[in-house]
Protein backbone atom coordinates (compact mmCIF):
# COMPACT_ATOMS: atom_id res chain seq x y z
CA UNK A 1 0.00 0.00 0.00
CA UNK A 2 1.42 3.63 -0.90
CA UNK A 3 2.26 6.32 2.17
CA UNK A 4 -0.11 8.31 1.84
CA UNK A 5 -0.41 12.16 1.12
CA UNK A 6 -0.92 14.61 3.88
CA UNK A 7 -2.42 17.89 2.47
CA UNK A 8 -3.34 20.78 4.87
CA UNK A 9 -5.09 23.88 3.10
CA UNK A 10 -5.16 27.22 4.91
CA UNK A 11 -7.31 29.91 4.23
CA UNK A 12 -5.97 33.15 4.27
CA UNK A 13 -6.06 35.91 7.12
CA UNK A 14 -9.25 38.28 6.64
CA UNK A 15 -9.32 41.23 4.39
CA UNK A 16 -11.60 44.08 3.66
CA UNK A 17 -13.19 42.31 0.67
CA UNK A 18 -14.14 39.32 3.10
CA UNK A 19 -15.51 41.75 5.77
CA UNK A 20 -17.51 43.72 3.05
CA UNK A 21 -18.61 40.46 0.92
CA UNK A 22 -17.06 41.93 -1.91
CA UNK A 23 -15.31 40.55 -4.54
CA UNK A 24 -11.28 40.06 -4.01
CA UNK A 25 -8.88 41.81 -6.15
CA UNK A 26 -5.25 41.70 -4.70
CA UNK A 27 -5.88 43.29 -1.03
CA UNK A 28 -3.84 42.78 1.91
CA UNK A 29 -4.54 41.21 5.21
CA UNK A 30 -6.34 43.91 7.37
CA UNK A 31 -5.35 44.80 11.14
CA UNK A 32 -7.75 42.50 12.12
CA UNK A 33 -6.85 39.84 10.44
CA UNK A 34 -2.81 40.36 11.51
CA UNK A 35 -4.20 40.19 14.94
CA UNK A 36 -5.72 36.85 14.59
CA UNK A 37 -2.95 35.17 12.99
CA UNK A 38 -0.49 36.38 15.08
CA UNK A 39 -2.54 34.50 17.77
CA UNK A 40 -3.28 31.16 15.63
CA UNK A 41 -3.51 28.65 18.96
CA UNK A 42 -2.32 26.06 16.21
CA UNK A 43 0.74 25.61 14.44
CA UNK A 44 1.41 23.69 10.94
CA UNK A 45 4.26 21.51 11.72
CA UNK A 46 6.67 20.12 9.42
CA UNK A 47 5.95 20.07 5.85
CA UNK A 48 7.86 18.56 3.07
CA UNK A 49 6.33 20.92 0.33
CA UNK A 50 5.11 24.48 1.02
CA UNK A 51 2.81 26.38 -1.18
CA UNK A 52 0.50 29.65 -1.61
CA UNK A 53 -1.11 31.74 -3.95
CA UNK A 54 0.64 34.72 -5.77
CA UNK A 55 -1.80 36.79 -4.20
CA UNK A 56 -0.52 39.13 -1.31
CA UNK A 57 -3.14 38.51 0.97
CA UNK A 58 -1.80 34.66 1.07
CA UNK A 59 1.66 35.64 0.96
CA UNK A 60 1.55 37.77 4.00
CA UNK A 61 -0.47 34.92 5.46
CA UNK A 62 2.52 32.25 5.26
CA UNK A 63 4.95 35.13 6.17
CA UNK A 64 2.79 35.85 9.22
CA UNK A 65 3.89 32.12 10.23
CA UNK A 66 6.86 32.04 9.32
CA UNK A 67 6.85 29.86 6.60
CA UNK A 68 9.22 29.83 3.50
CA UNK A 69 6.19 29.02 1.16
CA UNK A 70 6.94 28.50 -2.88
CA UNK A 71 3.85 30.36 -5.40
CA UNK A 72 1.89 28.31 -6.81
CA UNK A 73 -0.07 29.98 -9.70
CA UNK A 74 -2.54 27.49 -9.83
CA UNK A 75 -3.80 28.26 -5.65
CA UNK A 76 -4.54 31.49 -7.25
CA UNK A 77 -8.02 32.82 -6.06
CA UNK A 78 -10.79 32.67 -8.74
CA UNK A 79 -11.22 35.19 -11.50
CA UNK A 80 -13.54 37.39 -11.11
CA UNK A 81 -13.16 39.64 -14.43
CA UNK A 82 -14.70 42.86 -14.16
CA UNK A 83 -16.59 42.73 -10.81
CA UNK A 84 -13.17 42.68 -8.83
CA UNK A 85 -13.14 44.46 -6.02
CA UNK A 86 -16.79 45.20 -6.11
CA UNK A 87 -18.94 45.03 -3.25
CA UNK A 88 -21.82 41.93 -4.20
CA UNK A 89 -24.46 43.62 -3.07
CA UNK A 90 -23.29 46.19 -5.86
CA UNK A 91 -23.11 44.03 -8.77
CA UNK A 92 -26.76 41.95 -7.31
CA UNK A 93 -28.22 45.44 -7.74
CA UNK A 94 -26.56 46.56 -11.04
CA UNK A 95 -26.55 43.14 -12.59
CA UNK A 96 -29.35 40.32 -10.70
CA UNK A 97 -29.70 38.39 -13.71
CA UNK A 98 -25.83 37.85 -14.20
CA UNK A 99 -25.68 37.52 -10.72
CA UNK A 100 -28.03 34.68 -10.44
CA UNK A 101 -26.80 32.88 -13.63
CA UNK A 102 -23.26 32.85 -12.18
CA UNK A 103 -24.89 31.47 -8.88
CA UNK A 104 -27.04 28.68 -10.52
CA UNK A 105 -24.87 27.73 -13.59
CA UNK A 106 -21.27 26.58 -12.50
CA UNK A 107 -20.16 26.68 -16.14
CA UNK A 108 -21.43 30.46 -16.41
CA UNK A 109 -18.48 33.57 -16.38
CA UNK A 110 -21.28 36.41 -16.98
CA UNK A 111 -17.96 38.72 -15.07
CA UNK A 112 -15.75 37.43 -17.96
CA UNK A 113 -13.39 35.55 -15.63
CA UNK A 114 -13.44 32.08 -14.66
CA UNK A 115 -16.34 30.00 -13.79
CA UNK A 116 -16.80 28.16 -10.79
CA UNK A 117 -16.64 24.59 -13.11
CA UNK A 118 -13.53 25.97 -14.47
CA UNK A 119 -11.54 26.95 -11.20
CA UNK A 120 -12.50 23.19 -9.84
CA UNK A 121 -10.43 21.95 -13.28
CA UNK A 122 -7.87 23.82 -12.50
CA UNK A 123 -7.68 22.87 -8.90
CA UNK A 124 -8.28 19.65 -9.36
CA UNK A 125 -5.50 19.15 -11.91
CA UNK A 126 -3.42 20.71 -8.87
CA UNK A 127 -4.25 18.33 -6.15
CA UNK A 128 -4.41 15.05 -8.41
CA UNK A 129 -0.66 16.38 -8.90
CA UNK A 130 0.40 16.15 -5.39
CA UNK A 131 1.04 12.61 -5.47
CA UNK A 132 4.31 12.73 -3.56
CA UNK A 133 3.75 10.94 -0.30
CA UNK A 134 4.82 12.77 2.74
CA UNK A 135 3.03 16.35 4.36
CA UNK A 136 2.21 19.23 1.94
CA UNK A 137 0.74 22.81 3.25
CA UNK A 138 -0.77 25.60 1.47
CA UNK A 139 -2.12 28.75 1.71
CA UNK A 140 -5.07 29.48 -0.28
CA UNK A 141 -8.28 31.37 -0.36
CA UNK A 142 -11.79 29.90 0.50
CA UNK A 143 -13.03 29.23 -3.37
CA UNK A 144 -9.81 27.05 -4.03
CA UNK A 145 -10.59 24.93 -0.73
CA UNK A 146 -14.35 24.32 -1.90
CA UNK A 147 -12.62 23.55 -5.05
CA UNK A 148 -10.51 20.95 -3.41
CA UNK A 149 -13.43 19.66 -1.33
CA UNK A 150 -15.56 19.32 -4.03
CA UNK A 151 -13.27 17.37 -5.75
CA UNK A 152 -11.84 15.20 -3.13
CA UNK A 153 -15.70 13.81 -2.34
CA UNK A 154 -16.74 13.93 -6.10
CA UNK A 155 -19.24 16.19 -4.82
CA UNK A 156 -21.54 17.97 -7.85
CA UNK A 157 -20.00 21.18 -8.94
CA UNK A 158 -23.05 22.98 -7.53
CA UNK A 159 -22.38 21.83 -4.16
CA UNK A 160 -19.04 24.07 -4.55
CA UNK A 161 -21.73 27.08 -2.78
CA UNK A 162 -22.74 25.02 0.60
CA UNK A 163 -19.05 24.98 1.40
CA UNK A 164 -18.29 27.54 4.36
CA UNK A 165 -14.57 28.45 4.29
CA UNK A 166 -13.45 31.05 7.20
CA UNK A 167 -10.06 32.92 7.30
CA UNK A 168 -7.72 31.20 9.05
CA UNK A 169 -10.06 27.81 8.90
CA UNK A 170 -7.74 24.87 8.58
CA UNK A 171 -8.85 21.97 5.88
CA UNK A 172 -7.07 18.66 5.78
CA UNK A 173 -7.11 16.35 2.95
CA UNK A 174 -5.22 12.57 2.64
CA UNK A 175 -4.13 11.21 -0.56
CA UNK A 176 -3.25 7.73 -2.29
CA UNK A 177 -3.23 5.89 -5.79
CA UNK A 178 -5.36 9.44 -7.18
CA UNK A 179 -8.08 9.03 -4.46
CA UNK A 180 -8.20 11.83 -1.77
CA UNK A 181 -10.20 11.99 1.10
CA UNK A 182 -11.56 14.35 3.26
CA UNK A 183 -10.11 14.32 7.17
CA UNK A 184 -11.51 17.71 8.69
CA UNK A 185 -13.13 20.65 7.66
CA UNK A 186 -13.66 24.45 8.94
CA UNK A 187 -11.42 24.22 12.11
CA UNK A 188 -10.81 28.06 12.27
CA UNK A 189 -8.31 30.45 15.02
CA UNK A 190 -10.88 30.47 17.54
CA UNK A 191 -10.75 26.86 18.42
CA UNK A 192 -8.06 25.63 20.82
CA UNK A 193 -5.86 23.18 20.81
CA UNK A 194 -4.02 21.39 17.91
CA UNK A 195 -4.91 17.98 16.60
CA UNK A 196 -2.14 15.53 16.97
CA UNK A 197 -1.02 16.29 13.19
CA UNK A 198 -0.59 19.93 14.08
CA UNK A 199 1.92 19.68 16.42
CA UNK A 200 5.35 21.11 15.26
CA UNK A 201 7.71 18.61 15.23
Amino acid sequence: MPAPTHLRLLCHAATSAVRTSAFSADEPIDSQGRRKLAALPFRLGHADRTWTSPALRARQTAQGLGLVASVEPMLRDCDYGRWAGRAFDEVAAQEPDAIAEWLRDPASAPHGGESTLSLIERVAAWLDAQNAPGRIVAITHASVIRAAIVHAIEAPPRSFWRIDVAPLSLTRLSGANGRWNLASIGRTEEQQGPDADDIEA
